[in-house]
Parts: C-alpha cells; sequence; structure tokens
C-alpha cells in the first residue's frame, strides 16, 4: 500500500507540476483521469454537490487503479519469500474493508452535514414498519464494496500466477492486459457505487 500511495503521489506531482496548453502525455493521462471520475461524480451526486465529494471518490479510484494495477502486472504468489508473502493491496480484505468503511463514514457524515437531524428521517420513509430493513441496508452497503472488490482482484492474481507457473513467460502477457482492463472497471465501480451512495443520502 506504501509502495502505491508513493508512486500515485509521485506521479500526480511530475504530472501537475509543469502544466501546458499542449499537454503531453503524462499530462493527456491524468486529465483523462480527472475528467472521468469527475463525471462519474456529477452524474451520481449531481453539479451542486459533487466539488465537495470529488475529492474523496478521486483518491479512491487512484488508489484501487494503482493497487489492481500492481496486481496484474506483477504475478506477486510466485516470489517467495520466509514469511507471509507478497500481493497487491486489494488481494488483502483487511485494505478492502477499510476502503469499504471509509466510504461507509463519508456517506453517513455527508447525510448528516447537509441534511442535519433530518437525515436519519429516510430510516422511517416510505413507513416506518421499513426501519429494520433500511438500518440493514445501510449496513450491507460497506460489505457489497468489501467482497466484489476482494473477489475480483484474488481471482485475478490467481489466474496470472497460475498461467505464469505453467507456462513460457510471453504466453500470460494476454492475461495480464485482460487483467489490467479488469483491474480498471473494478476501480471504476467502486467508485461509482462510492458516488452513488453518498448521491443517495443527500439528494
Amino acid at each position: 500500500s506504501t509502495l502505491v500511495i508513493f508512486l500515485i503521489s509521485v506521479l500526480l506531482i511530475v504530472g501537475a507540476s509543469n502544466l501546458n496548453k499542449k499537454p503531453n502525455s503524462l499530462q493527456n493521462f491524468l486529465e483523462v483521469i480527472y475528467d472521468l471520475v469527475k463525471s462519474v461524480a456529477i452524474t451520481q451526486m449531481g453539479p451542486s454537490y459533487y466539488s465537495q465529494f470529488l475529492p474523496f471518490i478521486a483518491t479512491l479510484f487512484l488508489f484501487i487503479l494503482g493497487a489492481n494495477w500492481a496486481g496484474a502486472l506483477v504475478p506477486w504468489k510466485i516470489i517467495e519469500i520466509p514469511e507471509g508473502e507478497f500481493a497487491a493491496p486489494t488481494n488483502d480484505i483487511n485494505t478492502t474493508a477499510c476502503l469499504a468503511i471509509l466510504t461507509s463514514i463519508t456517506y453517513f457524515g455527508a447525510g448528516f452535514k447537509i441534511k442535519g437531524i433530518g437525515y436519519f428521517a429516510r430510516y422511517i420513509k416510505p413507513t416506518p414498519l421499513l426501519l429494520p430493513i433500511n438500518i440493514i441496508e445501510d449496513f450491507t452497503k460497506p460489505l457489497s464494496l468489501n467482497f466484489r472488490l476482494f473477489g475480483n482482484i484474488v481471482a485475478d492474481e490467481l489466474t496470472v500466477t497460475v498461467i505464469c507457473s505453467v507456462v513460457p513467460l510471453f504466453i500470460p502477457v494476454p492475461i495480464m492486459i485482460l487483467g489490467l482492463f479488469a483491474s480498471t472497471i473494478q476501480a471504476l465501480i467502486f467508485a461509482t457505487l462510492a458516488s452513488a451512495y453518498i448521491g443517495e443520502v443527500i439528494e
């Protein structure tokens, strides 16, 4: 996780340190990511509120993207060490659980910040009989985010590791490219769902 955060920070600092009207390839790449995350935030949260939560959503997306790509590009599990194992950060359920919990804290905080005590009225809509179901729904959201991301990344890493173990070096390259695509989609799904959950409580 530390390595991924360091590399992303360096990438952002270098990319934003010398902005040009005629962007280079790195600036182009960062602008595409910014526009993508911004469009997700606006779509899910609306133009009035998205700017307040854009830094959080962008941070989630960039960290998950970097962590997923780290697992897709390198078959860490075939590297043996005396204790433990190498793996992408999102291959650890503790990491994905922390991301899901941070998302939950953010959408609870967003609802309370924007609606005040009236936020809690959503639990008895459209009828007070749905109070238990509405409460359970809020607690199942982080579980869904957690296990969706963790399960997909573990499956992808295991596939790459097994193929790298039994076939020559260049054969797994198409699988790795497919893994990069799937990793990007997983990061986008997580960011989209996080935005949707926040948008749901502030609408």
